[in-house]
């Protein structure tokens, strides 16, 4: 039966007055805290104000729809001179992406195959990933930067002497230039097919596991979803005509034209944070693979598994879930420490909204940019990593 308060309790509860109270008593501790930080914030905010006002300074970010006036050496979408300062700073944006994506899924798989390669049995592979953690974890990332810089484009010759190592590649002092297939409108196709083949693989993947849950067979998921993802956009390309035209690079005057282009600046940043990173990295994984008992090893083997199989099957899901939260600490490192790339000149986010400042002289608009920004890119890669972390977490039956 339920036990109603007599009214002996509740004229005693009534009588405790409120600063006895732990509940009241943190109420207002919360709302005075409160109080105090937005006081603090609005005289802050006021005395900037009043500050800029009698020095003549403009604020706002009007400054966004005027002319810049300033060229960007590189970026993913078209920009000129006569282009917008808001333009300016999304062709930056856009820069920081490609260098941290291309940056993380590199930094992730080396980082998994040194980890591996340092638990390696083969004692000379184990020294080398050993030897290679050591390196590049005790060399600071800004000196390796600089390290890659000078052997991109100081050691390398230039575009009249350019290295050939592989038909249709060139490698000098101005990036690395590759043949690219000739724009055909097939192409878009292609890239719906490979789009839609990783979807099929992804839906085959999960009916091959309850597949294996229910039945214990074993699908060929790899060998399976490797000849759909190539398979099928080969297919695409044939029906479609099966054009074999490339961009090929060619030298016009002091450099080349055609084909991509990889800047030497973007090259050695790209670089020195996927080798400075996959150390750190390497050594998640390692710690995690050890973290799971030698025991499940033998029971895997015992039922006849082999060693991808065991790795694949039984030590990497389990070791995961020490793995994610490090992991992620490392790819939101990598994501800050592009911001380096003002050291060697690429034009990122960073580089891109100093620039702005310098001309615009609203360093507390380009400022708050830059960190809104960066809070951005790190609130997004936590958002899906602790996802990803929730996803591979064990579930109490």
């Amino acid at each position: 039966m339920a036990q109603t308060a007599s009214p002996q309790d509740t004229d005693v509860a009534a009588a405790v007055p409120f600063w006895n109270d732990p509940a009241k008593r943190g109420l207002v501790f919360q709302a005075l805290a409160l109080l105090s930080v937005a006081g603090i914030g609005y005289y802050l905010f006021s005395n900037t104000q009043a500050n800029l006002a009698r020095q003549n300074i403009a604020t706002g970010f009007g400054f966004l729809g005027r002319e810049s006036g300033f060229e960007i050496g590189e970026g993913l979408i078209s920009y000129s001179a006569a282009s917008t300062y808001g333009r300016a700073l999304w062709v930056g944006v856009l820069n920081t992406l490609k260098v941290s994506f291309l940056g993380i899924v590199i930094t992730v798989m080396l980082g998994t195959l040194v980890g591996i390669a340092r638990l390696s049995k083969n004692w000379l592979l184990a020294k080398l990933a050993g030897g290679y953690i050591e390196l590049f974890q005790n060399i600071p990332v800004l000196l390796q930067l600089f390290f890659w810089y000078a052997i991109f484009y100081e050691f390398l010759p230039a575009p009249r002497q350019a290295l050939n190592p592989l038909p249709g590649v060139f490698l000098c002092n101005r990036g690395l230039l590759l043949g690219i297939p000739a724009a055909h409108p097939v192409f878009p196709w292609v890239g719906v097919a490979v789009l839609a083949a990783c979807l099929g693989v992804w839906v085959l993947r999960r009916w091959a596991h309850r597949r294996q849950d229910a039945t214990g067979q074993i699908f060929p998921l790899f060998r399976v979803g490797a000849l759909t993802v190539i398979g099928l956009p080969l297919v695409v390309w044939a029906v479609g005509g099966a054009p074999t035209a490339m961009d090929v690079p060619v030298l016009t005057g002091f450099n080349f034209k055609g084909g991509l282009a990889l800047s030497p600046e973007f090259a050695a940043l790209l670089t020195g944070l996927a080798l400075y990173t996959a150390a750190f990295v390497a050594e998640i994984v390692r710690a995690g693979i050890q973290s799971v008992s030698h025991g499940q090893t033998e029971a895997a083997m015992s039922i006849g598994l082999t060693g991808g199989q065991t790795l694949n099957l039984v030590i990497l899901p389990q070791a995961l879930r020490v793995i994610i939260p490090p992991l992620t600490s490392q790819m939101l490192n990598l994501t800050k420490n592009s911001s380096l790339a003002v050291a060697i000149g690429f034009p990122d986010f960073v580089s891109v909204a100093n620039t702005t400042i310098n001309q615009t002289g609203q360093a507390i608009e380009g400022i708050a940019l830059i960190m809104v920004v960066y809070l951005m890119f790190s609130l997004g890669t936590s958002v899906f990593m602790n996802w990803y972390n929730k996803k591979m977490a064990l579930v109490e039956r």
